[in-house]
């Protein structure tokens, strides 16, 4: 072999290996951008698909439909509206927990639907809140899993006192609250 072919032969290995290692390392950034931006509902998104990849296509594609959404803050009134109806409804669970905890439900897809969520449907509603509110999107799936119990009639009072504490993280989040006064969301 001539020392010039032997020379493009290492040139083009070399290029070869700075383009896999580019790879790598833009792989790994975008898990890591997926992983930081998703916190919990990226493990949860891994351990419902086949593989990793497709996983990351999942939040990538939620995140393009997210990016669609004309989504808004609420303003101080509408914020104070809300925080009211939940007090009201709130006090409501002492004489009526089963009524009150299908109100919060209403209460929470109310004000999704006024931040500019699409609410038909529960499956898309927790992909499109998995961009933002990935950390409070647990204590969703807990509240929405006891009120379905609710509705068949089954769901003991501290059931439904769960589901209430689940909806009020996801509530004041989708608020603007940080008071800071609130417990510590949960993971998963």
């Amino acid at each position: 072999m001539s020392s010039t072919a032997a020379i493009v032969a290492i040139v083009v290995l070399a290029l070869a290996l700075v383009a896999i290692v580019a790879a790598v390392v833009s792989r790994y950034r975008r898990t890591e951008a997926l992983r930081q931006r998703f916190g919990p509902e990226y493990e949860r998104a891994v351990g419902e698909r086949h593989s990793r990849r497709a996983a990351e296509r999942d939040l990538q594609e939620r995140e393009r439909r997210h990016a669609e959404l004309q989504l808004r803050e609420l303003d101080p009134q509408q914020r104070q509206r809300y925080a009211e109806q939940w007090e009201r409804m709130q006090a409501h669970f002492v004489e009526e927990p089963e009524a009150a905890t299908r109100e919060a439900d209403e209460l929470v897809t109310k004000v999704m639907e006024e931040r500019g969520y699409p609410t038909d449907d529960y499956d898309t509603r927790v992909q499109d809140l998995s961009v933002d509110h990935a950390e409070t999107l647990g204590h969703y799936r807990d509240a929405h899993e006891i009120n379905k119990v609710n509705q068949r009639g089954q769901a003991s009072t501290e059931q439904l006192r769960q589901a209430l504490m689940h909806y009020r993280l996801l509530f004041a989040d989708l608020l603007g609250d940080t008071s800071g006064g609130r417990p510590t969301p949960r993971h998963g």
